[in-house]
């Protein structure tokens, strides 16, 4: 593919590279995601992006280091709990703009968290702290509300892609015969995700703090 020339004036930089590689992931999924892709957004030789991102991991890992730079974070002051919902809510909103964060996030090992989620996730503990948990409770909290505070949560009853209102009357049928509280569960309510993620947030919240109250 000929190399944009207008495109060439612009000096390449990790950021540009990482940007271009969102984008490419948001219109084709992050399968899809190459090397030669990304040259190609950027009209550069895909070798040229090695001086830049060391190899694949590299720029995955700084990907998910660019999107948790958009999630706002509230001051430091004022109620705590108010402050890591806020947080998780605009998690949670970069998330549902970046479908495939989710999974790549839980594929990535810890270990390689880049400094823009450490701070982050530090940013979380030292709330907690402030807020007047001991060093054991936070490590207990962070492991718990780790996934919500960087916008997702593993759904267990998730199938994949929503069913059609017709496929749901036929499953609810089938599962009536012999699972019917089940079914009548599915039967009865709506499904959102966001406020399934809402509330379960709360609830770990709330109990997070009656934990610190009575211990």
């Amino acid at each position: 593919m000929p190399i944009d020339a207008s495109r060439e004036r612009i000096p390449l930089s990790r950021e540009r590279i990482l940007r271009a590689a969102i984008t490419i992931a948001d219109q084709v999924g992050i399968e899809a995601l190459s090397m030669r892709k990304i040259g190609q957004e950027l009209g550069v030789e895909a070798m040229s992006l090695y001086y830049h991102v060391a190899n694949k991991d590299d720029l995955l890992d700084g990907m998910l280091d660019l999107l948790v730079s958009k999630i706002e974070v509230p001051v430091s002051d004022g109620d705590w709990k108010m402050a890591l919902r806020e947080q998780a809510l605009s998690a949670r909103a970069v998330m549902r703009r970046h479908p495939w964060a989710p999974r790549l996030i839980a594929s990535r090992p810890r270990i390689r968290m880049g400094p823009t989620t450490l701070r982050y996730m530090d940013s979380i503990a030292a709330r907690l702290l402030q807020a007047g948990f001991s060093w054991e409770m936070i490590h207990h909290a962070m492991h718990l509300i780790a996934s919500r505070m960087l916008g997702y949560t593993q759904e267990p009853l998730d199938a994949g892609d929503r069913v059609t209102p017709a496929e749901a009357a036929s499953g609810w049928r089938i599962l009536a015969g012999e699972y019917p509280s089940l079914a009548g569960m599915l039967a009865q309510t709506h499904h959102d995700d966001d406020t399934e993620f809402a509330f379960g947030l709360d609830l770990i919240l709330d109990g997070l703090e009656w934990l610190r109250d009575v211990s």
